[in-house]
């Protein structure tokens, strides 16, 4: 078992040469075939986390802590923490014109594994998880994203997780700009890749409607940089039901 340990994680940024502190002290564990749901208003820290993670340079941290089974996250560099296991689905993935989706995949899986895929057991995984993702096979040779809709290049993402086979996955909005379709299929790719690697999972999202289909059994409530309540299954809910009004007010 595999275990992704954040203790009293202090970030800030720079802005018009101002640092602003984001994250105020955030503690979470996150272990092996967990699904952990951050949930939280805009602007109250998720996606900092989440970059933060991966080690996005806008992203300066200041105080606490990110260990991977004991290995310390922050002195990694982002290529290293993915060959450690930790996976970022971007919020808006960007497009990488000149690279084919093919080229960039076996790539990465090279730079992850230490040495190339065989090529035939390659392209047959490739062709498989496409298939499962319903992505046309003429993807491969465009370019990573280039004209993709944002439903096309969420599935690309979950494609990249489910070849790459990380130990730690972090979702950051992957729901949004889904239709009920493609929430569906990109949640089955999420669940497929679990059940298959048994992968952790923090899921960042403002709404619970992806959570009908990738179920957490913890649900992390972010306001304002810090994790402000938690619970179960039941208290994404009740969020859905009431809200962060109560959250906010008591922080005013």
């Amino acid at each position: 078992m595999s275990t992704l340990e954040i203790r009293d994680l202090h970030v800030s940024i720079t802005a018009d040469d101002v640092e602003k502190e984001i994250l105020r002290g955030v503690d979470l564990t996150i272990n092996s075939g967990e699904t952990h749901a951050i949930m939280g208003p805009n602007g109250s820290g998720k996606s900092t986390l989440a970059y933060s993670i991966a080690g996005h340079p806008k992203y300066t941290v200041t105080g606490g802590s990110i260990t991977l089974d004991g290995e310390d996250v922050l002195a990694m560099s982002v290529d290293e923490r993915a060959r450690a296991g930790l996976f970022l689905a971007m919020q808006y993935p960007v497009e990488v014109p000149g690279i084919t989706v093919s080229n960039f995949l076996r790539t990465a899986k090279t730079a992850v594994d230490g040495e190339a895929p065989k090529l035939r057991m390659w392209v047959k995984d490739v062709k498989e998880a496409m298939g499962n993702l319903r992505m046309d096979p003429a993807f491969a040779e465009r370019g990573v994203n280039e004209g993709f809709s944002g439903g096309e290049k969420k599935r690309h993402e979950i494609l990249q997780l489910e070849l790459l086979k990380p130990r730690f996955a972090v979702l950051d909005e992957t729901d949004s700009g889904l239709d009920v379709d493609a929430l569906r299929v990109v949640s089955e790719g999420v669940n497929r890749a679990q059940e298959n690697t048994d992968l952790g999972v923090l899921l960042i999202t403002h709404y619970t409607r992806i959570l009908r289909y990738i179920k957490p059994e913890f649900v992390h409530v972010f306001v304002d940089g810090v994790i402000a309540e938690e619970g179960g299954p039941e208290l994404a809910e009740r969020l859905e039901n009431e809200g962060y009004d109560r959250f906010l007010t008591a922080r005013v």
